[in-house]
């Protein structure tokens, strides 16, 4: 303790003035779920599709494209480093399906050491290629041998170091991580391992499977420290169709991560319907305003609409909703109707 104390009396004091800072704007790879110099937490159980949906996005960037849209970029140039998955067997067909461009896709031979996070190689690479998105999968495995990612006095140095990477050259660093089998936490204190992991990374990112469409896997922004937290996405996995991006996504972390996925939304959704057609007929224009209102998504009016039967028919004026024959049993379903406001949804009146 002496010595450190001695240590730091040694080092020569430097103010910094703020007046003489440049400030910059963020650059994002995705925004706003991945900015550019800077660290992102990707996490998910096992098996929720973590992976698949950073190898699609990595896919879509090499390509000069982006998940979920039709603009075009400069295709990037991505570090892949994974120590769970085989790169002959298992991620070269996975890119092959995605249609990334291969030549674009570059790994660090691991064969005669491991790459960590404090390696040289990671540095050299990324300073080499150019590469804009780095990507490891998982977490533990790029810490060191040497390291508890339990301890934060370990992890702390660790993070910061990696985080200097990101910021110096200006490229995006994406760590893959699994969550612990702890529940009743809040979702962004589920990663494995030290909190630092996630007080480090500017975004975090978690991926689970909606209970009701086992298909279909939800993407949450569980932290965003440059921006307002990004909307949830959704995207299929299908075992003949393969990835499906279906946009965005009614949802809470933790109401997935407990297994309840949409279904309040889903319900209060109903129930939206149900008030707004009562009384009859009423435009889909309409409809969809009163739903985006609420905070509902396209998305999940549509599935409330298919649950609940509504028909649709085509006018001169537009496409209008109305309930279907039974509409009483299903006004009978819905014991609040009647005083529900379409703003109070949000209070599951």
């Amino acid at each position: 303790m002496t010595d450190e104390k001695t240590m730091q009396q040694d080092i020569p004091l430097k103010l910094i003035h703020m007046n003489e800072i440049q400030a910059t704007d963020t650059r994002w790879l995705w925004y706003p779920y991945i900015p550019y110099g800077k660290i992102t937490i990707i996490q998910g159980d096992p098996g929720e599709g973590k992976t698949t949906l950073v190898l699609h996005l990595a896919a879509s960037l090499t390509r000069g494209e982006m998940i979920g849209t039709e603009d075009k970029q400069e295709p990037v140039t991505v570090i892949y480093q994974t120590a769970e998955d085989g790169l002959a067997d298992t991620i070269k067909p996975r890119l092959i399906a995605a249609n990334a461009d291969c030549s674009k896709v570059l790994v660090i031979d691991e064969t005669e050491q491991c790459v960590s996070m404090t390696d040289g190689r990671l540095e050299a690479a990324i300073q080499q290629t150019d590469a804009k998105l780095v990507i490891l999968d998982p977490i533990q495995a790029y810490l060191g041998a040497a390291v508890d990612m339990h301890r934060a006095n370990e992890v702390r140095p660790i993070m910061s170091h990696l985080a200097g990477i990101a910021e110096k050259y200006g490229c995006a660093i994406v760590l893959i991580g699994h969550m612990n089998k702890s529940s009743g936490q809040k979702a962004s204190y589920r990663g494995l391992g030290s909190i630092d992991f996630a007080a480090a990374a500017r975004s975090v990112l978690i991926v689970a499977r909606d209970r009701e469409n086992p298909k279909v896997r939800v993407m949450i922004h569980a932290k965003s420290s440059l921006s307002p937290e990004g909307k949830p996405v959704a995207f299929e996995l299908d075992k003949d169709n393969g990835f499906r991006y279906l946009g965005e996504y009614d949802g809470d972390a933790n109401e997935l991560l407990s297994g309840s996925g949409g279904k309040k939304k889903g319900k209060l959704a109903e129930q939206l319907l149900l008030h707004e057609l009562r009384e009859g007929a009423k435009s889909q224009k309409e409809i969809l305003a009163k739903a985006d209102e609420c905070g509902i998504s396209k998305r999940t009016i549509d599935a409330a609409k298919k649950a609940l039967g509504v028909q649709s028919e085509k006018t001169p004026d537009g496409w209008f909703w109305s309930l279907p024959e039974d509409k009483d049993a299903r006004l009978q379903e819905c014991k609040d109707t009647e005083n529900l406001q379409p703003c109070n949804v949000e209070q599951g009146v």
